[in-house]
């Protein structure tokens, strides 16, 4: 963290609860500090019952951007000015910037799990993924996916709120990008064993398996693994959960959220500073030990 806050220090925060555990502020200091720059980010947990004060808050002091992550990705979307389009597409949010008190809503989750693919050499062009969970994050994820040029998409979740948007979004991906995508019922375990035999990646985008469900994991056992099976998981903390444990065990290649949580810092970190994130200090600051 910078030595010194001063009164034209620019304030950077991150929005979301629980928050303890996140990572950011140690890499963004880290960030600021390597580079000079003036900015100090800190993390505020906030409840989806008082979001809207703080992205008000946000406005009224000045507050040159911030990151927004579960569970409030989706609902920060309506207290935005404006939205670009993935954003919209998505119909979530990571990151806010602040112009002049005119807040843009961003999303470069997908973006940075994509990179993070490509950096750990998983190839996904031409691939079938599937993906358990339908949040923001998952949504972002399925549609950069899409974007990139993976051939087939199946999305699981629980038939709750998000269940109706997930519908939406395969049918969008279909529609927009050729990408096969289908929603599907979780409970239908069948048919999560069906699609995860035929894929060439397994996401878990859900929460399952940080903090108080660490010693979960979305599917039961092994026997849902194949040996040409990629797993991954958004989830960063801890960095080896459940599912990537035993996919491990397994025999599996496996790619943790942290490199997410890396690349997806970049574009943020532009838009924010104007200076590109120094990707080597970042990579230490969250790969380290704390």
């Amino acid at each position: 963290m910078k030595s010194m806050i001063t009164g034209k220090t620019k304030t950077i925060c991150l929005l979301g609860t629980p928050i303890s555990h996140s990572k950011s502020p140690r890499m963004q200091n880290g960030n600021f500090e390597a580079l000079g720059l003036d900015f100090v980010y800190v993390a505020f947990d906030v409840n989806l019952e008082n979001l809207k004060d703080a992205i008000n808050g946000i406005r009224a002091m000045g507050i040159r951007g911030a990151n927004v992550t579960m569970p409030l990705k989706k609902a920060a979307v309506q207290y935005m000015d404006k939205l670009t389009p993935a954003a919209e597409m998505a119909g979530a949010i990571n990151v806010i910037v602040n112009n002049d008190g005119v807040l843009t809503g961003h999303i470069s989750d997908g973006e940075g799990y994509m990179l993070s693919l490509a950096d750990a050499k998983v190839e996904y062009v031409g691939k079938k993924i599937t993906i358990v969970g339908s949040g923001g994050a998952s949504t972002a994820v399925a549609i950069q996916a899409a974007i990139d040029g993976v051939k087939a998409i199946s999305i699981f979740n629980n038939k709750d709120e998000f269940f109706q948007s997930g519908e939406k979004t395969s049918a969008l991906l279909r529609e927009r990008f050729n990408c096969d995508t289908q929603m599907c019922d979780l409970a239908d375990l069948n048919k999560l064993r069906s699609e995860i035999a035929s894929s060439d990646i397994l996401i878990n985008g859900t929460p399952i398996g940080m903090e108080t469900t660490i010693d979960q994991c979305v599917i039961s056992d092994a026997s849902y693994l194949h040996s040409n099976l990629v797993v991954t998981d958004l989830i960063y903390v801890p960095e080896e959960t459940k599912l990537l444990k035993m996919a491990k065990a397994f025999g599996n290649k496996t790619v943790s959220g942290i490199g997410m949580q890396l690349f997806q810092g970049v574009s943020a970190f532009k838009m924010w500073t104007g200076h590109d994130m120094p990707i080597e200090v970042a990579r230490q600051n969250l790969f380290g030990k704390s």
